[in-house]
């Protein structure tokens, strides 16, 4: 199971326990053996991908998602790392116009050119962009994912993170007969999950000669068995699920996660909940993630010695690595499930709300609004009064600050609002503090002699008006 299904199974699970009705859209590829807390399912038919059979592509057309989601009449169509099925089911939604909220999970992108696809990037890079761009709302996992849509040209983007199972995922999972029959009396540095080109475990090579150490590598997928084949030291676990991956990623003393194209890095906020520091590459989603020298280490990205030397401070240095083990298990206190998809539920209402004000839209700008565009009224106000003791309040001292500059509060209150009014519109506005002044290029320049005015002293001539024209 990747990252994508198990954050939906999760979803699923809280938006049922607060009594929300879902349909799950997906690609048909045998039983469905996880549970669906209830949603009801249209599962499509789909073709592997040739590189990566494990994943499979829908190629369904608008018209058949749009029936299903006219039958069950949705409030909000939630779209999870779109890509094929997701761009028809956009199509699908804005026919029908129900909101979309598109959550940015997979970096496509880097997928292409890490599986040496160049040709194809900069067209995998407009879908992406024509997809997002059309979505309602989109929801990015880390600040380095929204930074990449927002260079995509993608509006509307908010962060969202991903909730961890603190009880599967906790120290107390830690199991000392599993670090005896895995690796008896060792230091176990340890990586879970996908074993393909994108995760780039091949750099663990580094790690294979760290005295006292012992990799243990736990995922499968198309790479292992070149793998295998680089880190004959290594143990390879397969892939594992449920209370016995919690119990083997308790059980390691160090974390690794060489990948440099992850959006988020759920696995190492897992790891973090079970209260075993990460060494990670500093780019991506790790950089949200690991506090580097509280609970964890990022290393320079594509620097293998920098990985090294990382992995070892810590792997030598007992009492260094439990001080880090205990604030990584702090750090993710506040991550439940329930909190994250308590704020997903926000963003759909935002969602909804969205939808509304992009129907009332004549037509679509490069960047769509938040809120409902209004026409501001003129103000009624046609003079300003700004009150002032000193030259530090109100005036333009030249002799402290360059001709021309402001000094004081009164003349930038005075200037902003008759910039926010409508040109031509006029409006005045005086000072009660000046003895002596002169209007020099639209700015108030005084006389260093000022005193304390009363505001009858406006009609005696002691202080210039400003007139804003037009």
């Amino acid at each position: 199971m990747n990252g994508v299904t198990g954050s939906v199974l999760h979803v699923l699970r809280h938006l049922s326990d607060h009594g929300h009705e879902t349909l799950v859209i997906a690609p048909k590829a045998g039983e469905v053996d996880a549970d669906l807390h209830g949603a009801r399912t249209a599962l499509m038919r789909s073709v592997p991908l040739p590189s990566y059979p494990d994943v499979r592509v829908v190629f369904a057309r608008a018209a058949t998602l749009a029936a299903l989601l006219r039958e069950f009449d949705p409030d909000v169509v939630h779209l999870a790392s779109p890509f094929v099925l997701g761009w028809q089911g956009i199509a699908a939604a804005d026919a029908l116009k129900i909101p979309t909220v598109a959550v940015y999970q997979t970096d496509v992108i880097a997928y292409a050119q890490r599986y040496g696809l160049p040709h194809v990037t900069s067209l995998v890079a407009a879908h992406i962009t024509r997809l997002h761009r059309r979505a309602t709302l989109n929801l990015a996992p880390s600040t380095s994912s929204m930074t990449q849509l927002a260079g995509l040209g993608v509006d509307r983007v908010r962060l969202w993170g991903r909730g961890v199972d603190t009880d599967r995922f906790s120290p107390a999972r830690r199991s000392d007969p599993w670090r005896e029959r895995v690796a008896p009396g060792k230091t176990i540095v340890g990586y879970v999950g996908r074993l393909a080109p994108e995760k780039q475990v091949e750099d663990l090579r580094a790690l294979a000669d760290l005295p006292g150490v012992r990799l243990v590598i736990v995922g499968d997928g198309p790479s292992r068995p070149a793998l295998e084949r680089a880190l004959p030291g290594a143990v390879f676990t397969g892939h594992l699920t449920g209370d016995a991956l919690g119990e083997a990623l308790a059980s390691f003393d160090v974390f690794v996660h060489p990948g440099e194209s992850e959006t988020f890095g759920q696995t190492i906020q897992e790891a973090l909940a079970s209260g075993v520091p990460v060494v990670a590459t500093g780019v991506g989603g790790p950089v949200d993630l690991v506090r580097s020298s509280i609970d964890g280490w990022l290393y320079r990205p594509g620097d293998l010695d920098d990985l090294r030397t990382r992995v070892s401070d810590l792997t030598g240095d007992d009492s260094k690595r439990l001080a880090f083990a205990a604030a990584a298990h702090e750090s993710v206190r506040e991550r439940s499930w329930e909190a994250m998809v308590g704020r997903l539920e926000a963003h759909y209402e935002d969602a909804r709300r969205l939808r509304r004000i992009d129907d009332a839209l004549l037509a679509r700008a490069a960047t769509r609004p938040w809120a409902p565009l209004e026409t501001r009224a003129a103000p009624r106000w046609q003079r300003f009064v700004a009150l002032g003791d000193s030259l530090t309040e109100g005036l333009c001292d030249s002799s402290r600050m360059a001709a021309g500059e402001y000094r004081g509060w009164a003349d930038r209150l005075a200037e902003l609002v008759l910039d926010g009014r409508p040109r031509g519109s006029g409006g005045k506005w005086c000072q009660a503090v000046l003895k002596h002044g002169e209007i020099r290029g639209g700015l108030i320049s005084h006389e260093v002699r000022a005193h304390r005015q009363r505001l009858a002293e406006l009609d005696e001539g002691r202080a210039q008006l400003v007139e804003r024209r037009g």
